[in-house]
């Protein structure tokens, strides 16, 4: 079905076209306890395909894209190629070129063992201590190896071969006849099984303390400490503004070479995008438009140094050297971990939903488990909920020297937030 897409693109009048073919095989294991329930082997393949009409006048230029079954007819194919054609003629965007190739690209095709990796994540679930009060109820692990393959009307056409793995999980503790069920998701390239063991147990502790929570004080202004993984949500709010769409559509009034917080009482922070990160889900050698990923410094001490984005928006920008990363990686600050922990404080680490909104810097959630450390003495509590904005707390960041790593992010293993206003229930 590809050969028989590419043929009528190549013979077809729209201005221009990308074609993306994901092929990907996988082993699933379903669990109930220990005990297997279910496994299956999977071999499913996807193609995506973009086509670009530019105005008679050169003024405009529309894209649609769609995804083409590889078990459609020639001439189902051809229909939904001439529909694409005519939504794309209906759009009216600014004209752009595609990415072209890349001398310095090369294609990575490695050998993926599905067995092996199944393997360790099989012993690394069996592996876990357990106890009367938390075990496991359930898991379910998949395990991936996804073939890629890009081409474009420039000439590019790269293929490269990648891991993806996830596994889902149900944690249950208990006590004095209550019990409370959690549950969790980790995204790896192949098995980490030092971070899944340690984010497993870590699970396994909220939902101990969760049964013997207070509830939350109401706090009014106070220092919040962010030490799991929703602190991807705070550093994502910068990647996000440095991004060439918000940049053009006027979301972001970052400017590179200049400071993003007019007078710093913490912390400067540095981000970089990354080719390569240990274990990732997302290492690739080129984005989602066929450009090649490579390591970049994005802030640096609290300076915008470079923009990311993808094609569209960065040529209207006039930038060339632009890609949409998949990894990154945030600086540590100078303070460790224990220095963070001196309260008084509250430190969340569960929320029913945390979210950063990127453009207007606000954040919220509602708070699950914390412990509120008084100073004095630290305990669990649950209810209530945080909020504020980025654009004054990141005046205020404290970052911990330590980090930790949470698939294609790497984070200090402590953040901490000065001023967040604390609703509580108590």
């Amino acid at each position: 079905m590809l050969d028989t897409i590419l043929s009528f693109l190549r013979r077809s009048t729209v201005a221009a076209w990308e074609v993306e073919d994901v092929i990907t095989d996988g082993w699933e294991f379903y669990f109930i306890r220990h005990a297997l329930d279910q496994n299956r082997v999977k071999h499913v393949e996807h193609i995506s395909v973009k086509v670009f009409h530019l105005s008679d006048d050169g003024e405009t230029m529309g894209f649609a894209s769609c995804e083409i079954p590889p078990t459609a007819s020639e001439e189902d194919a051809e229909a939904l190629i001439n529909s694409l054609a005519y939504r794309a003629s209906l759009v009216k965007n600014k004209p752009f070129t595609l990415h072209k190739p890349d001398l310095a690209a090369g294609s990575s095709c490695p050998s993926i063992n599905l067995e092996n990796a199944a393997g360790a994540f099989l012993r690394t679930m069996r592996d876990v201590p357990e106890t009367l009060e938390e075990d496991i109820n359930s898991y379910e692990i998949f395990v991936s190896s996804r073939k890629r393959r890009f081409l474009n009307s420039e000439g590019i056409d790269i293929e490269e071969v990648y891991p993806d793995s996830m596994v889902e999980v149900v944690v249950n503790a208990r006590r004095s006849g209550r019990e409370i069920e959690l549950y969790r998701n980790f995204k790896s390239g192949t098995c980490d099984d030092v971070s899944l063991r340690r984010d497993l147990l870590r699970a396994m502790q909220t939902g101990r303390d969760r049964l013997v929570a207070e509830p939350t004080p109401a706090l009014g202004k106070a220092d919040v400490l962010f030490s799991t993984a929703d602190s991807r949500e705070i550093y994502s709010y910068f990647v996000d503004r440095l991004n060439t769409a918000f940049v053009y559509r006027k979301m972001s009034d970052w400017q590179l070479g200049q400071s993003i917080c007019p007078s710093f009482g913490g912390d400067r922070l540095s981000i970089s995008a990354v080719r390569e990160l240990p274990n990732s889900s997302a290492n690739r050698i080129y984005d989602t438009e066929g450009a090649m990923i490579h390591d970049v410094l994005l802030l640096e001490n609290g300076v915008a140094r470079h923009y990311i984005g993808n094609r569209m928006f960065s040529s209207y920008l006039g930038l060339e050297d632009t890609f949409v990363p998949t990894n990154f990686a945030v600086s540590g600050g100078t303070w460790s971990e224990a220095e963070l922990r001196h309260g008084p404080l509250l430190e969340v680490v569960e929320f029913s939903d945390f979210q950063v909104d990127a453009v207007t810097g606000d954040i919220f959630g509602e708070i699950r488990l914390a412990y509120w450390n008084d100073g004095e003495k630290t305990v669990p509590v649950t209810g209530g909920s945080i909020s504020g904005s980025m654009l004054t707390l990141v005046g205020n960041m404290f970052l911990s020297t330590e980090t930790v790593q949470y698939n294609n992010w790497v984070v200090p293993s402590a953040t901490l937030l000065k001023g967040v206003t604390v609703t509580g229930i108590a």
